[in-house]
């Protein structure tokens, strides 16, 4: 269970270093809303927030972050990581949603940002449609001081599901969709059915 950690101390002195947090995980496990969770009790506690998404996500929302139960909250779409440095200002907090979308800047961009004393927030899928780890979420997940793994159901045995198996023929690294496109599976269920080089 993640708790947050002590904020007070960074914000009375902006010259010691913030933290990054990473949510990652299957489509279908509570990334985004694990992140607008985050990034709601930030506001709550009236915390300066800014939060980020790409711009080609726009499944739901041209701006705001929104999760598969329709929870939302504002954001700005930006085309590369290093537009975040540009637009955080003088945020306490900074959430990003989708990031394995993101160049590898992103790493860079999250280290900065922690270092000048920023909370830094990530959510993404840390695998691909191929099973294969996704964009910069290793580098990622390798810099956060803390890494939470949240689960889905899998669609086809019911069983802890950590894999996005996609539906589609297309293989594209990136294809947005939903559940037209995509299943969560547990790792047995994903193999079964998968054609590439690690099945079996």
């Amino acid at each position: 269970m993640f708790v947050e950690p002590r904020i007070d101390s960074f914000r009375a002195d902006r010259r010691s270093a913030g933290w990054i947090e990473v949510v990652c995980g299957s489509m279908f496990s509570g990334k985004t809303e694990e992140l607008i969770r985050r990034l709601n009790r930030a506001l709550i506690a009236k915390q300066k927030v800014e939060i980020f998404k790409p711009a080609i996500d726009t499944r739901y929302h041209d701006t705001d972050v929104v999760s598969h139960n329709e929870t939302s909250i504002r954001s700005t779409p930006v085309q590369f990581a290093n537009d975040i440095l540009l637009l955080s200002g003088d945020s306490d907090v900074v959430g990003i949603d989708e990031a394995q979308f993101f160049d590898k800047e992103l790493v860079k961009v999250a280290r900065i940002l922690a270092n000048k004393g920023k909370r830094v927030i990530l959510a993404g899928l840390d695998m691909d449609f191929q099973g294969e780890p996704f964009g910069p979420m290793p580098g990622l997940m390798g810099i956060a001081e803390f890494v939470t793994k949240v689960h889905a159901i899998c669609m086809k045995c019911g069983g802890v599901a950590s894999y996005s198996y996609r539906l589609t023929t297309s293989d594209k690294k990136v294809l947005l969709g939903e559940q037209e496109a995509y299943e969560a599976r547990c790792r047995h269920c994903f193999y079964e059915d998968f054609k590439g080089d690690h099945a079996g």
